[in-house]
């Protein structure tokens, strides 16, 4: 009984690998990221883009498992959300009012360690934040 269940649960598998991924939206266009239209340091930048871009910006690293489903399903949507939420590569787009307030978002994010997400930092080690 559990050979046929397990037999079952691997074609499902198989065959859901030939269901069409959805498209990754990477635009390498930064002229309206958040570090080309406002004076960020260098050290800033550099850790928004290790914590932060894969999620929040057209720029996204995708990593090998990306390309597995249902990893892929569940990926695809959780960085959908959080280009919804808040994109970096798009920031020069906000109104100011707009932008003041994400920035404010962030910095409470982060400070109650909602940001970067646990199951993100857990697999990118070097995107956990420091105080």
């Amino acid at each position: 009984m559990i050979k046929k269940v397990l037999s079952v649960l691997l074609v499902i598998f198989l065959l859901i690998q030939f269901y069409p991924r959805a498209a990754k939206n990477n635009n390498p266009d930064t002229s309206n990221d958040v570090a080309r239209v406002h004076s960020v340091p260098q050290g800033v930048t550099n850790i928004l883009k290790t914590s932060c871009y894969d999620c929040h910006s057209n720029q996204t690293n995708y990593p090998w498992y990306s390309y597995i489903q249902p990893v892929s399903f569940w990926l695809n949507d959780h960085i959908v959300e959080g280009k919804k939420e808040l994109n970096f590569s798009e920031f020069a787009t906000y109104t100011l009012a707009r932008q003041f307030r994400k920035l404010e978002e962030i910095n409470g994010e982060v400070k109650d360690n909602e940001m970067p997400l646990e199951s993100y930092s857990f697999i990118h080690t070097d995107s956990k934040l420091s105080p």
